[in-house]
């Protein structure tokens, strides 16, 4: 079990509904889980990010006060930065699981992915970013092209580690210190041939705009 209870990040990918792709088993074995939740309260706020391999060994945790203008750029500065701390202590060959609490993030993250597969670049469905965000969206972009294989699975806020991180920055300043690690996830045992389950982007209902605060 993670930090406060909650499963590992492999964990909670495994059961969460990934937006547009489908989500067969071999995804289960990321090299590496990220977790990221931006808060905002009236004058302030939060970003918070937990990254784990998938053996749930803690790569690094980040909890730093922050004052976004709105819920929505707080998400996609949290995002911003929990994959600039990954790129820095994952290689460039690294699949990557990604869990946003924010379903237009998610969303729009899988899209992404799937345009760059595109032959003409295009998305399944069309992107639309907050314009505030249209810079950490930029370097979100970057960040998810600088690995090999990336998805987003959409988790609820009460289930994100990152969460209290957000929320809390002041109460949670001491993860900050933790020393930097990079380590490299074990390489997984072979498995039985795995018919692939059906998609689960419309789990729970679907897409419907749930955010965290």
């Amino acid at each position: 079990m993670a930090a406060h209870g909650r499963p590992a990040l492999r964990d909670l990918f495994d059961e969460s509904p990934t937006p547009h792709i489908a989500h067969p088993p071999r995804t289960h074995h990321r090299d590496f889980y990220v977790a990221t939740d931006g808060s905002f309260r009236g004058p302030g706020g939060g970003l918070g990010a937990v990254i784990e391999t998938r053996d749930g060994t803690r790569v690094a945790r980040v909890a730093t006060a922050d004052t976004p203008p709105d819920n929505n750029v707080a998400e996609y500065r949290a995002l911003h930065l929990g994959l600039d701390v990954l790129a820095a202590r994952a290689p460039r060959d690294a699949s990557v699981g990604v869990l946003i609490d924010h379903d237009a993030l998610a969303s729009n993250v899988n899209s992404a992915i799937l345009a760059t597969r595109h032959p003409d670049g295009k998305p399944p469905r069309p992107v639309s970013i907050p314009t505030a965000t249209r810079y950490h969206w930029r370097g979100i972009r970057a960040r998810l092209n600088g690995f090999d294989e990336v998805r987003a699975a959409r988790i609820d806020s009460d289930q994100n580690p990152a969460h209290p991180l957000a929320n809390a920055p002041d109460q949670y300043r001491h993860v900050n210190r933790e020393p930097d690690r990079c380590v490299l996830p074990d390489v997984p045992e072979p498995t039985a041939a795995e018919f692939p389950p059906p998609s689960r982007a419309d789990r729970n209902g679907g897409g419907g705009g749930r955010a965290s605060d």
